[in-house]
C-alpha cells in the first residue's frame, strides 16, 4: 500500500536555485545546497529574516528572468525583500552556507564553489553585514533550515562518500575507476569469427610475416641484392 504524501507544514518554504524569500510571520525556509550558496539575513529586533539560493556570482541582467540565480542580483533582492517585511538593514546579520565541491574532479583555484564563497565574503564585507556563522566548502551537499523569527539555522550534511579525485596514469588520457576499456566492434567481431574456425584455418589467417629480403644481411644494402647473399645466413 502506498504511503500517503504529506504536504509541508504551514510556515515552511522550500527554496530552489534562484529563489529568494523573506517573511514577517514565523517561517522555516528549507533548501539543499551543493556548490551553490545560501545567505540568511536576519533582523533580531524586528524578528524577520529571509534567505536566497544562487549558483554563480555574476550573470544575466538584473531584470531578466532567473536573474536571482546569480549572486549579485540574489543579494540585492534578498536585502530588498527583507526590508519590505519590516527589517532594517542597519541591524542585519548574516549566515552563509554551501559552496561544496561535489563533483569528482580535482579542485582547482577559481572553481565555481571557490568563486561563490569569495563573492559572498566580499559582498557582505562591503555592505557591512556582520557574519555570525558560516558553513562553506567541503565535499558534501547540505540541507539548511532557517527560522526567520529567531534567526537560528540548522545544517545537515547529506550522507554518502565524499567526492574523489580521478587522476589519469598517463598524461593526456582519461581513466574512470571501475570501467574496463572495451575493444572496437570490429575487434570483437573478428575474435568471434576466428574462435569458430578449425585449427588449420586459424593458422591460415594469421598476420603474414615480414619479408626477410627487405635488406641484405651481408652487404646491408637497402634493396635486395644477389641470390647468394640472400641465402647466406
Amino acid at each position: 500500500m502506498k504511503a500517503p504524501q504529506t504536504a509541508p507544514a504551514e510556515g515552511d518554504v522550500i527554496l530552489y536555485i534562484g529563489g529568494v524569500h523573506a517573511s514577517r510571520a514565523p517561517a522555516v525556509i528549507k533548501t539543499l545546497l551543493g556548490s551553490c550558496i545560501a545567505v540568511c539575513l536576519h533582523d533580531p529586533v524586528a524578528r524577520v529574516g529571509g534567505m536566497n539560493h544562487f549558483m554563480l556570482p555574476y550573470g544575466a541582467d538584473g531584470q531578466a528572468d532567473g536573474a536571482a540565480r546569480f549572486g549579485v542580483h540574489a543579494m540585492d533582492r534578498l536585502i530588498g525583500e527583507t526590508m519590505k517585511v519590516g527589517g532594517d538593514r542597519r541591524r542585519f546579520v548574516a549566515k552563509v552556507f554551501g559552496g561544496a565541491h561535489v563533483i569528482g574532479i580535482r579542485s582547482v583555484q577559481g572553481s565555481v564553489p571557490a568563486q561563490n564563497i569569495e563573492f559572498v565574503r566580499q559582498f557582505l564585507e562591503t555592505e557591512g553585514f556582520p557574519v555570525l556563522n558560516t558553513d562553506v566548502g567541503g565535499e558534501q551537499p547540505r540541507h539548511v533550515h532557517f527560522h526567520t523569527d529567531s534567526g537560528r539555522a540548522f545544517v545537515k550534511r547529506v550522507a554518502g562518500s565524499p567526492a574523489t579525485t580521478v587522476r589519469s596514469p598517463v598524461r593526456g588520457s582519461i581513466r574512470i575507476s571501475g570501467i574496463r576499456p572495451r575493444r572496437s566492434a570490429g575487434w570483437r567481431r573478428a575474435s568471434r569469427i576466428r574462435s569458430r574456425l578449425p585449427v588449420s584455418e586459424k593458422e591460415s589467417i594469421r598476420r603474414p610475416e615480414r619479408s626477410r629480403n627487405r635488406n641484405c644481411r651481408r652487404c646491408r644494402f637497402r634493396r635486395p641484392c644477389s641470390r647468394e647473399h640472400r641465402q647466406t645466413p
